[in-house]
């Protein structure tokens, strides 16, 4: 077999590995399958419950208004206005749910007219979820006596909810029971939810305070990606706990809930909520008192839920019962989440991020690179600001390597002349080989070192750039928009000049056009190669020359920030290396190795001849 068709079948197999390792690490989304004759009424679904914890000679009850009665139609309810400096939307009285949020800051694209983010929806809408609050009934009460689902409040005191202005909302069981739920929000994303109880009977009672997330099927955005998590998030004690849409749909069957369910008590410090990819709901009850957190399925209707149940508490004749909880409804913002763990001591909050398993490195890269972008404004140089900083913490390494490196092409033509003399004795070689080394202080393997080191960094920050909310659409310069993005440019349209499109993203044919970014990417591995010659192997030579543009287009389609981070490391690694090896008497010979790559050794004289 000829070198040509081994070349080609080379190139081949590296194309199939690319492609199919491409298709394990990116797999298309998968689509909810939809029933074409199911009607709206039909996605509204009923809520299953929380249970009051109940003593000895009670009955076990559930909530009022959840317990075969789900949320109806809300949409034409009385409704009470919210408005703050980044959330708007409205409270319906029906049930006291907040089920309708939008967050003013962010929309749904970078064009500048894009409709803003949505996050909560009522029932009846085509996405419904929603928070709802209420009391499960315990000895003396059923589901009838305490508010539930469609229970229309009463507004006592205060209009339009505002940071400067709580509202307080009433309903009488007529019965003796006396209800009140008081509203207040932050200029952020917490709401604080004050829950009273005034027992103005004859006949002590008992009750458990909830608050319940219902989600009536999957997110439409939903990702389906392995490095994100989206679903039920929760902290249990200092334990997290993170469950897919998909894991949840396959709880066991809990007879206590109801429902496919599971149940985690918590002693002190907890929370428990959904979470999409930059937006996130949590149920946050008071921090240092115990709760059951659940998080639910319910098969039938498709409805995701995750409640927090405080524990029952007995109201004799004339008491009033309290309960304070929070509501986080908002974007997963670093800073304010920080915030309102380290000052509003809401327990290892941060960890509603999803910063994956390597947690201890994602955490204090992203930390430095919010530093940077405070400092520099501007999101992109922060990486490139971060990518600099990397490399001067691996500089002892690196300049460790590239000295073994240069003592390494110092002693090429001893090695040569060891392997003459040993012939094909390999021990001998060996042995030969660790001798000079030993004896001239080199490592061979000590170039390794960094680009192993590298790996983890580079998962890290993509793992940081593709999660964390900051990267969405930051701009960097020019047609950099959205650094969480793919490079918009494209090689179909000469990267803009031609008057017409470049391909769909994430398209086969985006994938051959690539940007200006994946192609100085290329550039910049292909130049770092040139420091040194081509290896004599014919099959490593191989695999160097293809490996700098099969990355070109493997990264393709990357956020930008990955790729600029990539492009910096290129050369900044460049010309560490070059000034390192000049430093010890090595000039690498970067023009000759260009030249020698467009050279091509003729089979039957074995010389050396331009194309």
């Amino acid at each position: 077999m000829d070198d040509q068709n081994k070349n080609l079948i080379l190139a081949t197999a590296l194309s199939f590995v690319v492609i199919l390792v491409w298709f394990v690490m990116f797999p298309p989304p998968e689509t909810e399958p939809v029933d074409p004759n199911q009607t709206v009424s039909e996605t509204q679904g009923e809520l299953t419950p929380p249970r009051a914890e109940t003593g000895p000679g009670s009955t076990d009850a559930t909530t009022g208004g959840t317990s075969g009665e789900g949320p109806e139609e809300a949409l034409d309810a009385p409704r009470l206005d919210i408005d703050t400096p980044r959330l708007k939307g409205s409270v319906s009285l029906q049930g006291g749910r907040i089920d309708e949020l939008l967050l003013k800051n962010y929309r749904e694209t970078i064009e500048p007219d894009a409709e803003i983010v949505r996050l909560l929806s009522p029932v009846g809408t085509d996405n419904p979820y929603y928070a709802l609050y209420g009391w499960a009934p315990g000895s003396g009460l059923t589901s009838e006596d305490v508010p539930g689902a469609n229970t229309v409040w009463e507004i006592e005191s205060g209009g339009t909810l505002t940071p400067d202005s709580p509202v307080t909302l009433r309903w009488d069981n007529g019965a003796g029971l006396e209800f009140r739920r008081e509203l207040s929000v932050d200029d952020d994303y917490m709401f604080s939810v004050r829950q009273s109880v005034e027992n103005g009977g004859d006949q002590t009672v008992s009750l458990a305070p909830y608050g319940i997330l219902a989600r009536h099927g999957t997110p439409d955005d939903l990702k389906n990606f392995f490095i994100l998590h989206e679903g039920v998030v929760g902290m249990a004690d200092g334990e997290l706990t993170e469950t897919s849409y998909s894991n949840v749909e396959e709880y066991e069957f809990n007879p206590r809930e109801g429902a496919p369910a599971e149940v985690t008590q918590v002693s002190e410090n907890g929370w428990i909520g959904i979470t999409d990819h930059y937006w996130m709901t949590t149920l946050i009850p008071e921090q240092g008192s115990p709760f059951k957190a659940v998080s639910k399925y319910d098969p039938r209707r498709g409805i995701y839920q995750t409640e927090t149940v405080q524990p029952t508490r007995s109201l004799a004749p004339g008491e009033t019962s309290v309960s304070d909880t929070r509501l986080f409804a908002g974007a997963k913002e670093w800073a304010t989440i920080r915030s309102y763990q380290n000052e509003a001591g809401v327990a290892r909050f941060l960890d509603s991020i999803d910063w994956g398993w390597f947690f201890f490195l994602t955490k204090p890269i992203f930390a430095v690179l919010h530093w940077l972008n405070v400092l520099i404004g501007n999101m992109g140089w922060a990486i490139i600001g971060l990518t600099l900083l990397i490399k001067i913490v691996l500089l002892p390494l690196a300049y460790k390597s590239y000295v073994s490196m240069a003592k390494m092409k110092e002693l090429q033509p001893q090695m040569e002349q060891i392997k003459e003399q040993a012939g094909d004795d390999k021990q001998k070689l060996q042995k030969e080989m660790m001798e000079l080394y030993k004896k001239e202080k080199v490592n061979p393997a000590s170039g390794c070192l960094p680009i192993l080191l590298q790996i983890p960094i580079f998962f890290s920050l993509y793992k940081v750039i593709f999660v964390t909310l900051e990267l969405r659409h930051a701009p960097w310069i020019g047609w950099i928009r959205d650094l969480s993005a793919p490079d918009p440019s494209s090689l179909y349209n000469l990267w803009g000049i031609l008057p017409w499109a470049a391909p769909e993203p994430g398209s086969i044919m985006a994938l051959i056009f690539i940007g200006i970014l994946p192609l100085c990417l290329g550039v910049s591995m292909w130049l770092q190669q040139k420091l040194n010659p081509a290896p004599t192997d014919p099959t490593q030579k191989m695999i160097f020359a293809w490996m700098p543009w099969v990355f070109m287009f493997m990264l393709g389609s990357f956020a930008s920030g990955l790729v600029i981070y990539w492009i910096a490391n290129n050369v900044i690694t460049f010309s560490q290396q070059y000034l390192i090896m000049r430093s010890q008497g090595y000039k690498p010979d970067v023009f000759g190795n260009i030249m020698s790559s467009f050279k091509k050794k003729t089979p039957q004289t074995g010389t050396d001849n331009k194309k």
